[in-house]
């Protein structure tokens, strides 16, 4: 067993009635109880005072530890919450139990804190949620010696106090690392394959034409070597492998997007690494969240702007306006759809009407400036250069077999390998946002970030080059759907912890889906960012290394 902490405490819990059948899952079998004892007990650690020689002392730990316990009372006083004076009997008691635990019996001698054993054992049982309910509480003074005021956050800082162990992530990190080595010593191979095939060319002409000079033999002219270089696989379609995609202001925009979110992760990782974004500071992550995300509106503007550029768009202005206006306006109108149930239902997550207008704010008046500033300067830089220039006519594309098609590449490149690589650190952000449990293990968390993007980079260039070695050129969206794949098992995979919240309101399925989805699709334009960019790379790294006329 393993203590857990969190934000605070259940109010309650549901259990089989007495009459139920051991284990029924039924709902008729199920009631509803109260946690109506609490036991608080409070932590202080001495420091030196202010004067010379004074002591003071300073709370380092407050923990509510709850209890449901039924207890058989007459209440002693009025009860009536409008009135001014409450009536209490002599002894100043509210009520009088007739089925006291050691803790709660006035007539011991000995006073008792309630204990976990006291409350089990005794024959009271749980308080179920209906008829008048007595409020009981224990509080208890313990000096700690071993946490100071400047460590008070470290139970929530170490995965051994919550009851993770470090070696759970750093099993799954080696187990992420692994697969990482293997993927990248498979791309080695292909790029060395290909480069040594060139080297060899190369060395072959040079052997050719010292043969000549001696014994008269033949040279190989230079159309009759991109003949032979051109002849089969990945080589045939380098007249059309640069060929813009089909909705190219789509992908455009898509793009920009993508490397917004990423490099805001990015930094706000670092920062919170670094220990910037401290758990003694409430609402530092979502802040530097949405500010980052804000600044990083010229990234998005210069990735937009340059990728439709090198599409050879023709409308800059449109794709600039869905650039600034795409991603961020289904964010804000999935928030306010959100936020409108939230007020219906007066949860007191929902998030008032001037914090509203200071997002407005934030999009209009800094992240579509910023966008627009740094599409100019995407326009400016031109287009991305490539090794080969691309026909006029496009290549005919022979048949595929069923593993090289969209829907197997996606789905392999997502399970097989990237979401492996995230599922376990996965776990334990959802707990953090839907289980009320702390999450700062920002150093892990990063580690596996890292290993995630590069996953989704190697198996979007393996799958770029088979796909292109089958002759099929279409490689820009395939390799955009391969990457992003893993976000659909994260939002699968949302779905299915979401049946552990053991939720029945509508509108608390409305809201989880309604995020989580947001977020999947956040993450979808990440890792689809990743991985385009990544077989770009790949493809103009490899048909640069041959020279084809």
């Amino acid at each position: 067993s393993y203590v857990k902490y969190s934000h605070g405490f259940p109010i309650g819990f549901t259990a089989n009635a007495e009459d139920a059948e051991e284990g029924s899952k039924k709902p008729e079998d199920l009631r509803a109880y109260i946690n109506n004892h609490v036991n608080i007990e409070l932590e202080y650690h001495e420091v030196d005072g202010a004067v010379p020689g004074t002591k003071e002392y300073r709370i380092v730990r407050f923990i509510v530890e709850p209890f449901s316990i039924k207890h058989d009372f007459v209440a002693t006083f009025t009860d009536d919450d409008d009135g001014e004076d409450y009536y209490l009997d002599e002894n100043r008691k509210v009520a009088k139990i007739s089925n006291p635990i050691a803790s709660c019996d006035s007539s011991s001698k000995e006073k008792k804190h309630t204990t976990y054993d006291m409350v089990t054992q005794s024959s009271n049982g749980p308080q179920p949620a209906s008829g008048k309910v007595l409020f009981t509480y224990d509080v208890k003074w313990t000096e700690n010696e071993n946490v100071s005021w400047a460590s008070r956050w470290d139970i929530y800082l170490s995965m051994a106090e919550t009851g993770v162990p470090n070696k759970v992530h750093w099993l799954g990190i080696i187990n992420s690392l692994v697969i990482v080595f293997v993927l990248t010593a498979t791309i080695a191979v292909v790029l060395i394959r290909n480069l040594r095939c060139d080297l060899t060319d190369k060395l072959l002409a040079d052997e050719n034409k010292l043969l000549t000079e001696e014994h008269n033999y033949k040279v190989l002219t230079d159309e009759e070597c991109n003949e032979d270089l051109v002849k089969s696989g990945w080589k045939l379609v380098h007249a059309d492998v640069f060929r813009p995609p089909s909705n190219p202001m789509t992908l455009s925009v898509c793009c920009g997007s993508g490397m917004q979110l990423l490099c805001m992760s990015v930094v706000t990782l670092v920062f919170a690494t670094m220990g910037f974004l401290s758990p003694s500071r409430r609402g530092s992550l979502i802040n530097s969240l949405l500010n980052l995300y804000v600044l990083m509106g010229g990234v998005a503007g210069y990735v937009t702007s340059r990728m439709y550029k090198t599409f050879t768009g023709q409308s800059s202005q449109k794709a600039t306006i869905l650039g600034a206006f795409g991603f961020p306006g289904i964010a804000f109108g999935v928030f306010l759809i959100m936020n409108m149930i939230a007020i219906f239902k007066e949860s007191s997550y929902a998030v008032p009407f001037p914090r509203i207008l200071v997002l407005i704010l934030m999009w209009l008046g800094v992240s579509t400036p910023l966008v627009f500033i740094g599409a100019h300067f995407g326009f400016k830089d031109g287009a991305i250069e490539f090794p080969v220039t691309t026909s006029d006519a496009p290549r005919q594309i022979p048949d595929q077999p069923w593993f090289k098609g969209w829907i197997f590449t996606t789905a392999m490149g997502g399970i097989l390998v990237s979401f492996n690589t995230c599922y376990l650190e996965w776990y334990f952000i959802m707990s953090s946002i839907w289980m009320n449990q702390y999450y700062y293990f920002f150093g892990f968390l990063f580690l596996t970030f890292v290993i995630f993007l590069l996953m989704c980079a190697e198996i979007t260039i393996l799958f770029t080059y088979y796909q292109i070695n089958g002759e099929d050129h279409r490689w820009w969206w395939r390799s955009f759907t391969t990457g992003g794949a893993s976000a659909l098992y994260v939002f699968g995979y949302s779905c299915l912890y979401f049946t552990a919240l053991e939720s029945i309101s509508v509108a608390t399925y409305i809201l989880y889906i309604g995020y989580m989805a947001l977020i999947s699709f956040g993450l979808f334009l990440v890792t689809g960012t990743v991985g385009l960019m990544s077989a770009l790379w790949f493809n103009r790294k490899i048909f640069g290394s041959i020279a084809i006329n």
